[in-house]
């Protein structure tokens, strides 16, 4: 008899596993089971289908060829059997069956299988607070609820949204409310940043000001503690410890978690995470079942943990995989590093590996580089800043993360994936300097920003470069923290430079970088310089050059005031 392999789970890693293992296996029986009647969608493209980028729904669950994948499709045109609506309820490993019950008329049948694939995705989290299953108040969990969320939005009955949680999501989602609908969006982050855990807070602190610039409202440091409803039950009030915030509306983007369940149930190791154990095959502790996609757990290459990391991308080769070792192919998944990228407006964020606050916390000597020049060669056309910051174990000069902030377009995301394989297998400081970036003055520098981050990174681990922290600078003009031997020394343009030693005569004392040379005597030696440029790559200079005369209580702000002004501070000169 011909093999049976059963699929439970049909958006990402679950079609992708089942399609590729016909392909490879022709005289299979291959069975697709989902409890949802939409199945094989883009759901990382919910946010855009709620803006209006997507038009239709139809379109996240399109072939780049225009065919619907649904059930028939995939019957059809890949020689799947297909079963939606169909639940599986356990799986019986020593009978080697799955129970499974049809939502539609309650009946329960059992299918045997020869190899089984989980692919049973994840689930949203929700906040454990009074009102939150108020009406009203939605999770990004499935495409169901994006029509819906359309729908109340496009009928006129939100004028008002609050969305809880400053992850990705969160922020696709708030970007949606406003910019094609005109909805008034709060965005509320407990953490003290947005992308917590994801970027560090100059990354984290460019992407709140731009929100804020394109009208959302950003409240971080704040949780929501209750959802306040009307006597029809639906969401009226969203309440943080600081403030209430009227709401027609509350998407809760806090976070998603593996559905595991029916694995643990059948006896299947589980991880630390909650997610799936599976070996580099996407095999479970059961050699006859293999897991893919969201409801597992996968090996960080940075830091040699277990993560979690729920995306579309990673759980399409995971499926690839699986389904190769089911036909023999010992083709393996060998962990992830982190990354991604994502549209914030006119801008973009991303990142991969880890951020130095977790560099930190996982006990890496970690250190930042940080840099920002022109995306393509300053006499082109069109040319804008490329914000790029690179975390560094020192000791070994190992890199282990970079993120970046810039205009919207393809060249961050140049920069993050080529950081991403080197990244991968454990790549140095001096390979990232020396790596062969394309060029061409349309396109990149000379030096190409990740050559001239790695090079930042080199000198600060060997000690030629002593910096201070953009986050550091601006608690200290905040007056957060004292620092009274600090002084500005701005090595700015006098146009740029002048008015800010008059408006901070105390801390700010300029002079224009090539006369450094000639009036170095004059600058004061009782207290510690900052300099100052706008990108940092002269304040470096005259650093060295300042050590070489006697003068090393010398710091270099990091980024620039390229940097600071787009934090939204605000002791800004306009200058």
């Amino acid at each position: 008899m011909p093999e049976r392999i059963v699929v439970i789970g049909a958006v990402a890693a679950g079609p992708k596993a089942a399609c590729r293992a016909r392909r490879l296996l022709p005289d299979a029986e291959i069975i697709l089971l989902d409890q949802d009647d939409i199945i094989s969608y883009g759901g990382c493209g919910i946010p855009y289908f709620v803006s209006g980028d997507v038009a239709d729904e139809k379109e996240l669950c399109s072939t780049s060829y225009h065919m619907v994948r649904n059930p028939d499709y995939f019957e059809s045109a890949k020689g799947l059997m297909v079963m939606t609506r169909t639940r599986a309820e356990s799986i019986n490993r020593k009978k080697k069956v799955v129970v499974v019950t049809d939502l539609e008329s309650g009946k329960q049948q059992e299918f045997s299988y020869d190899k089984l694939v989980i692919a049973t995705g994840s689930r949203p989290n929700r906040l454990p607070v009074p009102g939150s299953d108020l009406q009203g108040i939605f999770t990004i969990s499935n495409l169901h609820k994006a029509v819906a969320i359309k729908e109340k939005i496009a009928r006129g009955q939100v004028g008002k949204a609050v969305v809880v949680g400053g992850g990705a999501i969160g922020i696709e989602m708030a970007e949606a409310l406003t910019d094609l609908w005109g909805v008034e969006t709060t965005l509320i982050e407990y953490m003290p940043q947005l992308l917590p855990g994801i970027v560090d807070w100059e990354i984290a602190g460019m992407v709140q000001q731009h929100l804020m610039e394109n009208n959302v409202d950003v409240l971080t440091g704040e949780a929501a503690m209750e959802f306040v409803g009307d006597e029809k039950g639906h969401v009226r009030k969203v309440v943080t410890g600081n403030r209430e915030l009227d709401a027609d509306l509350v998407i809760m983007a806090v976070g998603v978690r593996p559905r595991s369940e029916l694995a643990r149930d059948a006896g299947l190791e589980i991880g630390p995470l909650g997610g799936i154990v599976v070996n580099r095959r996407m095999q479970t502790s059961d050699p006859d079942i293999f897991a893919a996609g969201d409801c597992v757990e996968s090996l960080n290459l940075v830091t040699g943990k277990q993560a979690y990391a729920p995306f579309g991308s990673i759980a399409n080769r995971q499926g690839r995989v699986a389904a190769d070792n089911l036909a023999g192919i010992p083709s393996q998944f060998t962990g992830v590093v982190g990354s991604f990228i994502m549209k914030v407006f006119d801008r973009c964020v991303g990142a991969t590996g880890i951020s130095l606050d977790t560099a930190r916390r996982e006990g890496f000597d970690a250190v930042a580089a940080t840099t920002v020049q022109t995306d393509r060669a300053h006499f082109m056309a069109g040319m804008a800043l490329i914000f790029n910051h690179m975390v560094v174990d020192r000791s070994n000069r190992r890199v282990l993360g970079l993120q970046g902030f810039a205009n919207m377009g393809d060249g961050l995301m140049a920069r993050i994936d080529a950081a991403a394989g080197m990244i991968a297998r454990h790549a140095s400081v001096s390979e990232f300097s020396n790596l062969e970036m394309a060029y061409a003055p349309p396109f990149s520098t000379a030096v190409d920003v990740l050559n001239s981050v790695a090079n930042i990174a080199d000198n600060i681990c060997s000690g030629r470069m002593i910096t201070c922290s953009p986050r550091e600078f601006v608690e200290w003009m905040d007056g957060k923290v004292e620092h009274p031997d600090w002084m500005v020394l701005d090595l700015r343009h006098p146009n740029e430079a002048v008015p800010w030693a008059k408006a901070y005569p105390d801390r700010w004392y300029a002079l224009v970088y090539n006369e450094v040379r000639h009036k170095w005597q004059e600058i004061p030696r009782d207290r510690t310089l900052i300099l100052i440029c706008n990108a940092g790559t002269r304040a470096y200079e005259m650093q060295l050059f300042l050590k070489s005369k006697g003068i090393d209580r010398t710091l270099v702000l990091a980024g620039g005031l390229n940097l600071i002004r787009r934090l939204g501070v605000d002791w800004w000169i306009d200058a």
